[in-house]
């Protein structure tokens, strides 16, 4: 059935669209378009591509990202590879979060306790004690905790180099490219490295988990003493851009701290504002300017982006908009669009973007369910969102002409009085115009007879032709000179 509507949505898309650029069924990751505006820096958009102008920062590499999309708004040298400190936590709790449940017992090894550097952030844990790993969590968001980072790491995977592997193997799953983690805490190591754009990446799946996304917005939380751990202790949030702290920022939903100083300062930080959910990542920077240059760049993705639902604007694949299928009357019921742009699919482009002037492909799919095709927009070679193209599904029941509706029934109708199954159907139902089917399915018939007729009659013509010529060789053919003689 899919295949029988590519077909159709393809005939469609010639019919009513200029160019459309089709891709292969397996979609790959982006290459990234970037150029230079000045010796040793690369932007992620050229100054003259009519994108936004953005801010000049003090770090030596930053990115902005849609977390919804996933698509780039800002970037420089974000894909130059650097130590990451303390914001490989994301991942760390990202995966602990999604192999475990927030009441398992994390308990302390020799090697977690006493394999950090002397001096490095912890909360003092010692061997053979345990906390959950809800609190875990809290003590490596909140106070960049390293043993508790490396006591996390051995107990999901048994040991910190197998843990190490999980990293990696989720890192290439959420398309970094230029990543290798060696430890679950970032204390230095050659092999240890990362990109803002990897880096962004990773947070933004971290952004999408709830529980993670509230425990890293904490502000302060306070661990209890326990008969396995002995102290109470409050952790505040190292992050400075919470409110009440002297950077602060009023839309930061969420955020990372890091710095050795073979990495410099590292910062991951998460805002909302106005429906515009934005991840930003800076790193080689220094402290406290990097707190500037995050507020800067956010504050350039929030005044000059806005988030647009697509199929508001977007027309050229939506089939069930063509004139075939619109109605004045509804005897085949509620029968939705066949095919439409998912209503709920939505993308961030700039401010005074058109959204003609964004390119667009189609990749058509058969791995999900109910969706034949996706859309992939790009601007000036990168690209800035997505929407798929989804087949119908009626969620309406059925109905029986003819039948009465108690008054229990939806809509209140009283004893003996007959429910209006069309009244409440909302407008992005479509029906089915009887008269112009049948129309159209007559004209095709008839058509068809009349060609039929055609080519009977030509063929009938050139028989009787070709019969008269044969008749009329035979008779020349037996004709004699003693034929006018009665023998």
């Amino acid at each position: 059935m899919k295949k029988i509507l590519s077909i159709i949505l393809t005939i469609f898309l010639i019919l009513n669209s200029g160019l459309i650029c089709f891709a292969a069924e397996d979609e790959t990751t982006a290459e990234e378009t970037v150029s230079s505006q000045e010796t040793g820096t690369i932007y992620y958009y050229s100054s003259d591509s009519g994108w936004p102008t953005a801010p000049e920062v003090n770090c030596k590499a930053a990115c902005l990202m849609d977390a919804g999309s996933g698509a780039i708004l800002y970037g420089k040298n974000m894909d130059q590879v650097s130590y990451p400190a303390s914001i490989t936590k994301v991942l760390t709790c990202l995966l602990a979060a999604e192999h475990c449940s927030l009441d398992e017992t994390v308990t302390f090894s020799k090697e977690a306790v006493f394999g950090i550097d002397k001096g490095s952030s912890n909360v003092g844990m010692d061997v053979g004690q345990s906390i959950t790993m809800e609190e875990a969590l809290y003590c490596i968001m909140l106070a960049s905790a390293n043993e508790v980072a490396s006591a996390v790491a051995e107990h999901v995977a048994g040991s910190i180099e197998e843990f190490a592997k999980m990293m990696n193997d989720k890192a290439a799953s959420l398309g970094c490219t230029n990543t290798h983690f060696a430890n679950a805490n970032g204390l230095p190591n050659e092999e240890h490295y990362t990109t803002c754009h990897d880096m962004a990446l990773i947070a933004r799946a971290f952004n999408s988990n709830d529980t993670l996304r509230h425990i890293a917005g904490t502000v302060s939380y306070e661990i209890k003493a326990t008969p396995t751990q002995p102290d109470t202790f409050t952790m505040p949030n190292h992050h400075k851009m919470y409110p009440g702290k002297e950077h602060a920022y009023e839309y930061i939903t969420w955020g990372k701290t890091g710095y050795t100083v073979a990495a410099g300062s590292t910062l991951v930080t998460c805002a909302k504002k106005d429906g515009l959910d934005l991840v930003c990542v800076v790193m080689r920077g220094e402290n406290p300017a990097y707190y500037e240059d995050t507020k800067n760049i956010l504050d350039y993705g929030f005044d000059n982006f806005k988030k647009i639902t697509v199929a508001d604007y977007e027309k050229s694949y939506d089939i069930g908009s063509a004139d075939f299928f619109a109605a004045d009357s509804s005897i085949f019921g509620d029968s939705n669009n066949i095919l439409s742009i998912d209503p709920t699919d939505q993308m961030t482009i700039p401010r005074d973007l058109p959204f003609e002037s964004l390119n667009s492909e189609i990749i058509y799919t058969d791995d999900l369910m109910n969706v034949i095709a996706t859309v992939r927009y790009t601007y000036d070679g990168n690209y800035v969102g997505y929407a798929t193209i989804n087949v119908a599904d009626s969620n309406v029941g059925s109905y029986e002409f003819g039948t009465e509706v108690s008054s229990n029934s939806a809509g209140g109708k009283k004893d003996g009085e007959k429910k209006d199954i069309f009244k409440d159907i909302g407008e992005n139902v479509t029906f089915i115009n009887l008269k112009k089917v049948l129309l159209v399915v007559g004209g095709s018939v008839g058509g068809i007879f009349l060609i039929f007729v055609l080519v009977a009659f030509i063929r009938n013509y050139n028989f009787a032709g070709r019969r008269r010529r044969n008749i009329k060789k035979r008779t020349k053919r037996y004709h004699s000179e003693f034929d006018k003689f009665d023998f």
